[in-house]
């Protein structure tokens, strides 16, 4: 579809854009002319013949500029191409058959005046070199959906925190050791004997001495 919106805009900006550089260059020049007779100017008589030329440009601008399709400005092109092409098989009836006569609102519209100079082709070669362009053939990206979030600058506290330090009695804790704190070692202690005797060789060393006492 929008191919062929492309086109329809087309057929109308390149006729449009003929007529719009026709009125804007001739009273251009009848103008600057006049100044140059009279040797004295007035600027104000320039604002509309440069009027009719920025909005041409602008309809130019448009069409070979924005990613709508390359149809559109491709067809403009050749239909502005081809009249000046035209002169090279035959121009005086090129010529005669472009109309010369045409007035709208009290303005004279030479359509020869764009031909004969040579605007007609440079215009067109301009838009049919806008078409050669690969991203003009390719559709606008789709949008995901996904916004990131925006990024908040949090302030900066005015202090450092306090630091808290440890016990002394907590600074040779081993924080390696997996064992429960305040769960005692429950493996028996057997105390030593002398090499060589055993459990029941000899008694206690304070065995004899209770002995006596109670006897």
């Amino acid at each position: 579809m929008r191919h062929l919106w492309s086109l329809l805009a087309g057929v109308v900006v390149a006729p449009l854009t003929w007529v719009l550089v026709s009125v804007g260059q001739s009273r251009s020049s009848s103008t600057v002319a006049g100044w140059a007779e009279a040797r004295r100017y007035d600027t104000i008589d320039l604002i509309e013949p440069a009027a009719y030329l920025v909005v041409a440009g602008i309809l130019l601008g448009v069409i070979g500029t924005l990613r709508f399709s390359p149809l559109g400005p491709l067809l403009a092109g050749l239909l502005l191409i081809t009249p000046y092409a035209g002169l090279f098989a035959d121009p005086l009836a090129v010529r005669d058959t472009v109309p010369d006569n045409w007035a709208v609102l009290d303005r004279d519209i030479p359509l020869l005046v764009p031909l004969d100079n040579g605007t007609l082709l440079l215009l067109g070669v301009l838009l049919v070199i806008a078409t050669f362009s690969v991203q003009r053939w390719r559709r606008w990206p789709l949008a995901s959906g996904y916004a990131p979030e925006p990024f908040v600058v949090k302030d900066e506290p005015d202090t450092l925190p306090d630091v808290v330090t440890a016990p002394a009695s907590l600074s040779s804790f081993n924080a390696f050791d997996t064992r429960p704190l305040g769960e005692a070692d429950e493996t028996p202690t057997v105390p030593s004997r002398p090499s060589g005797g055993t459990p029941w060789s000899a008694p206690p060393a304070g065995a004899g001495k209770r002995t006596s006492g109670e006897s």
